[in-house]
């Protein structure tokens, strides 16, 4: 898929994706920073300012004027926070590029960032994190990680404490924002069917102005596992919701893309490994998966499902059953033919998507500095072998890497250690 980047003198870099077929446009607007960079004392703030952005600018005062701009055009917009970048998008139909690049633009460079507003907000945030704690399913993933990574940024949840959402005031938005949103950590993307003339013309025009040079660092991470590991979260569930999984590569690795067939292999699919054990032959779970995670200096691959309680030990015994055949025994030719197919055509259906195709390359600009064309994407994932899938899960696979996050009705921790071994 041809693009076109281009790099400002301030270092903002832009990137324009044409797709001739299509029949919307998406802007992108992509910052290098999130709940990794931030410190205990403003833990939160990323997605805290990512809210902000929707409150309100000299152009559009309020969160009204925001939303009844797009929704009059039809549009899909909204934002989001991770731990290592913040992006704010919106999608419509191609005649309407220019309306969604106004605003975006618009709310990125221009929010207001009132007092009153911010006060406003702290009780819809803190009703989001209450959400988040009432839904193990997904707030599970954040125990994993708490458990893997532990008091460092990269372990705390991204929403941030109650305290600091009750506490942070309107300078700490302000120096964050001077700090954080340099131009050079910044990528504007726009695919889809656009005029690249008219849009090029206004991104320089918004974004020519944005200054600063310094781009933030984050607490980076060297791994070392001596022995299985567990966190339990007690909680009255109707389910008992887990994650089990290892530590395994960074987004820069010479394997990940190994990693990602792997994934496939054991839980990518309802014709995965887990899939049929877990849920198929046995009954145990509704929804089994397998994912990677990758971050620029740590990543892992995990299991996730939930479960009756009294089917937990149950559960675990299986998946750990299924990581230690992996790494035993090659994968034949057509398991891995169908997991390299599966993943090619999972790519090949995101670039029908000008969100995706947004995503996938301002992404990949903002943390690997280059983007890797999804051609090429397909072709290394067309040269993993049965033996390099082996030699990756016997990596993965080892003595005492297992970790288990479980949410729950449980608090006996050594009924589930004697389990934890491959």
């Amino acid at each position: 898929m041809d693009h076109k980047k281009i790099v400002l003198k301030n270092g903002l870099r832009i990137l324009l994706i044409p797709m001739k077929d299509a029949q919307t446009a998406t802007v992108l607007v992509m910052a290098g920073t999130g709940s990794r960079y931030e410190t205990r004392e403003n833990n939160g703030i990323s997605h805290f300012l990512e809210h902000m952005f929707f409150k309100g600018t000299e152009k559009r005062p309020n969160t009204l004027a925001i939303s009844e701009e797009l929704d009059g055009v039809g549009g899909m917009y909204n934002a989001f926070t991770s731990k290592e970048y913040t992006g704010y998008w919106a999608k419509v139909g191609a005649k309407h590029a220019g309306t969604a690049l106004d605003v975006i633009s618009d709310i990125f460079l221009h929010a207001k960032l009132e007092a009153k507003e911010i006060e406003k907000e702290r009780g819809t945030i803190l009703q989001e994190l209450n959400m988040y704690e009432d839904t193990p399913v997904r707030h599970v993933d954040d125990i994993f990680e708490t458990l893997l990574y532990g008091d460092t940024p990269l372990g705390w949840e991204i929403i941030g404490t109650k305290e600091n959402i009750r506490t942070m005031k309107r300078t700490a938005f302000q120096e964050y924002l001077r700090s954080h949103y340099r131009p050079n950590n910044v990528v504007v993307c726009v695919a889809g069917k656009f005029s690249q003339k008219d849009v090029l013309a206004k991104i320089k025009q918004d974004f020519e102005s944005l200054d600063g040079a310094e781009t933030p660092e984050y607490l980076s991470l060297k791994e070392t596992q001596e022995k299985p590991a567990i966190l339990l979260q007690e909680k009255k569930t109707d389910q008992t919701h887990m994650i089990l999984g290892v530590r395994a590569y960074d987004m820069f690795h010479r394997d990940r893309y190994v990693l990602s067939v792997l994934s496939t292999i054991l839980g990518g699919n309802m014709s995965s490994r887990l899939f049929i054990q877990v849920r198929e032959r046995r009954g145990l779970a509704y929804s089994v998966h397998t994912f990677v995670e990758q971050y620029q200096d740590v990543g892992y691959l995990a299991a996730q499902c939930g479960v009756e309680h009294e089917n937990l030990e149950k559960t675990i015994k299986v998946i750990v059953d299924e990581y230690k055949k992996i790494s035993k025994k090659l994968v034949s030719a057509k398991e891995l033919r169908k997991a390299k197919e599966y993943i090619k055509g999972k790519i090949e259906m995101g670039l029908e998507s000008s969100d995706e195709v947004a995503s996938y390359f301002a992404e990949q600009e903002l943390l690997r500095k280059e983007v890797t064309s999804p051609d090429i994407v397909m072709k290394r994932i067309d040269r993993v072998t049965s033996t390099d899938v082996l030699r990756v899960a016997k990596d993965i696979f080892r003595k005492n890497s297992l970790n288990l996050a479980v949410i729950g009705p449980h608090n006996d921790m050594q009924k589930f250690e004697k389990l934890m071994r491959l």
